[in-house]
């Protein structure tokens, strides 16, 4: 009898951790920027994403969700659940949302973090839940800036460590998404009272290191102090780790400088002198070369070669290209077909040559486009502010394969899982496939 009492303990705890894989497991969408960083999605899941869908018609609609409060964040997926944030308005309280993937129920809305008096936004395109989270299987990060950071428990969504003493002052909104490098979680401060990047222990949330950008803003008078308060130190830039001629490193974009940083350790590599603000965009790899992105006013796109003698100022010695035109300012850059795709926040879309920077063509969406594109295969997927998603071809002609429709404006990129396509727009969260 006790014998078999001890094997139906043993199976109720085999099925406990299969029921926690299934939850959790696999990772279709960890981080905004999708399982790669960069984007695009993998091979068996792009053959599957639908092309076309209308709200109105129910075409390939398979659930909407009410949502409430606001958010820019994009959800993030990982098993039978979808996670992203949201805020009330005036950034007094602070949600998670934790919704089925299969059915759009919504499983927690949770109310995480409350602020008394909160900085005014001073910025009518952002809002208090702009950052997205990053998710592990046993483990969901989100971030709300200066406003707090905290490690979750997908099964429960009950807090595991929380900090609120990592600070800046944001003066137009936070907007730095967290990244994930081993047992790290990085995070990016850059405020006009000051500025850095610093990585937490993710088991614990301590502080393993922090790194003060070392920019020359330009703007100091004689005494040391800022001229001016405002935009010229700012930046809302999410970064990427990526092995430099055999270093791990943190590529980081800051205002008026890039920075290539030692992910380990924190130890400043290299630095790019450049002459925007507001940098948004995160960094892309292409062969021997990294694309950056150098903000929102005088934005540049630039392509800084990569090698072994990447140390100092390399702002003469490694940049091959400079694009000073029409360049992308908060939509994520993409690379597809071996190309490279931006688009401004106006719609004027690009597609170039990422070894060379020279354009290939050239063409205009209507609407603002605050949204990320998603690189399906041949296929890339392009949102607005007006619920228009275009499907063009990732080619070297532009070609439009579908103009789809949802009823509210968008500003969080897709995500996607299992064949589908989840978008969130202002008010709700829809999840489209093909049936």
């Amino acid at each position: 009898m006790l014998y078999s009492f001890r094997l139906a303990l043993i199976s109720a705890a085999a099925c406990s951790t299969l029921s926690a894989q299934i939850t959790t497991t696999p990772l279709f969408w960890p981080d905004k920027n999708g399982p790669t960083y960069d984007g695009v999605v993998p091979a068996a899941e792009a053959a599957r994403l639908p092309l076309k869908w209308n709200a109105e018609l129910g075409e390939n609609i398979v659930w909407k969700t009410d949502l409430e409060g606001d958010g820019h964040s994009t959800p993030v997926i990982g098993g039978d659940r979808v996670w992203f944030t949201a805020a009330t308005e005036d950034g007094k309280k602070m949600y998670v949302y934790g919704i089925d993937r299969l059915s759009g129920k919504i499983v927690h809305h949770i109310l995480l973090f409350e602020n008394a008096d909160p900085e005014i936004l001073g910025n009518p395109l952002n809002n208090y839940a702009a950052p997205s989270p990053v998710l592990e299987a046993d483990a969901l990060y989100v971030h709300f800036g200066t406003y707090g950071t905290a490690r979750l428990d997908p099964q429960t969504g009950k807090t595991v460590w929380q900090r609120r003493d990592i600070n800046a002052r944001h003066f137009r909104g936070p907007g730095s998404s967290p990244i994930l490098h081993r047992e790290l979680l990085i995070l990016t401060f850059d405020g006009i009272d000051q500025q850095y990047v610093t990585a937490l222990d993710k088991k614990t949330g301590t502080t393993v290191w922090k790194t003060s950008r070392t920019t020359d803003y330009g703007d100091l008078d004689k005494e040391g102090k800022p001229t001016r308060d405002g935009d010229m130190r700012k930046a809302y830039h999410t970064p990427s780790v990526f092995d430099l001629a055999g270093k791990s490193t943190l590529v980081s974009v800051g205002s008026r400088a890039a920075f290539g940083y030692d992910v380990a350790t924190g130890k400043e590599l290299w630095t790019i002198r450049h002459g925007g603000f507001n940098a948004a965009i995160r960094p892309l790899i292409h062969q021997k070369m990294l694309v950056l992105n150098t903000g929102s006013e005088r934005a540049h796109t630039l392509g800084v070669r990569i090698d072994d003698k990447m140390s100092g100022d390399i702002t003469e010695s490694h940049v091959v290209w400079d694009r000073e035109k029409r360049n992308a300012s908060e939509s994520c850059s993409v690379l597809a077909s071996e190309l490279l795709f931006q688009t401004t926040r106006g719609g004027i879309v690009t597609c170039m040559n990422p070894q060379t920077g020279a354009d290939v063509w050239e063409d205009r969406f209507p609407g603002q486009h605050l949204p990320s594109p998603i690189a399906a295969a041949d296929r890339l997927y392009f949102s607005n502010d007006r619920g228009d998603t275009r499907v063009i071809r990732a080619a070297d002609k532009f070609e439009i394969l579908a103009e789809n429709k949802l009823p509210d404006a968008m500003t969080s990129a897709p995500a996607v899982a299992d064949g589908a396509i989840f978008i969130r727009t202002k008010k709700q969260l829809f999840k489209i496939a093909a049936k």
